[in-house]
């Protein structure tokens, strides 16, 4: 009986992983999705190959064709994938995708769509979702929330981590408490919607600042939920750090 060579195998995997992490931007200048889907079939493709060169018995080069077509059409629907979510995430919320690093620090976006090569990334600020001192969303927040749960209906596959943050007014304890509520609640709104995604739900209390608290306009952008959608479990990060 013929088996895979596991070792390679885990090996290809991890090369790929680590290739497309790093395959977002070439210089100073931005991959679009058809370039992202280019990258993501030729590293498919490359690792389908190293893969079917190693499947044991029958044709050698009939194996690496079978490799590097299976390789490519994953390679390629994962370049696609995320770039896809973001837009249909940002057009029911009737907004644009928008990648600017600095978008957060701007007052008047107070709902940002973004996404990168590992997750997809709605904020939310406060001031939108809550009542001053309130951990349960406004009727409003809830049907913004309700919009994004129509798209996880189709990717039934994707993690959501839902986190919440504070300025640092009051003690941390405190602020670890709303923020964790706050993401709780937006959490759970998500969940009764009847989506069959795994939701998960955290609070940074004021460990992660957007900008220094130093005034009421910075502290209110500090003050935020973001919702995170993850294709897989490997690419979940540490959202507080």
């Amino acid at each position: 009986m013929n088996f895979l060579n596991l070792k390679t195998i885990l090996s290809s995997i991890v090369v790929v992983t680590m290739i497309s992490g790093c395959a977002t931007k070439t210089g100073n200048q931005t991959i679009d999705d058809n370039q992202r889907a280019i990258i993501g079939t030729t590293i498919g493709a490359i690792a389908g190959i190293a893969l079917g060169n190693n499947i044991g018995g029958g044709n050698k080069n009939r194996n690496k064709v079978i490799g590097a077509v299976a390789g490519a059409a994953i390679g390629g629907a994962i370049g696609y994938s995320l770039d896809k979510q973001a837009k249909e995430v940002a057009n029911s919320l009737n907004t644009n995708v928008n990648n600017n690093p600095n978008a957060p620090l701007d007052p008047s976006q107070d709902l940002i769509v973004s996404n990168t090569d590992n997750y997809v990334k709605i904020m939310f600020r406060d001031a939108m979702m809550f009542e001053t001192n309130q951990a349960n969303p406004t009727m409003s927040a809830s049907a913004k929330i309700n919009k994004v749960t129509g798209v996880l209906a189709k990717y039934p596959n994707t993690l959501v981590q839902v986190v919440g943050h504070t300025d640092n007014r009051g003690t941390y304890s405190l602020n670890k408490q709303l923020s964790e509520q706050r993401a709780s609640n937006v959490g759970t709104v998500i969940y009764n919607s009847g989506v069959k995604n795994q939701i998960f739900s955290k609070g940074c209390s004021y460990d992660k600042p957007i900008a220094p608290n130093t005034n009421a306009t910075n502290m209110a952008l500090n003050r935020r939920v973001e919702i995170f959608l993850y294709p897989n479990q490997q690419s979940v990060t540490d959202t507080c750090k």
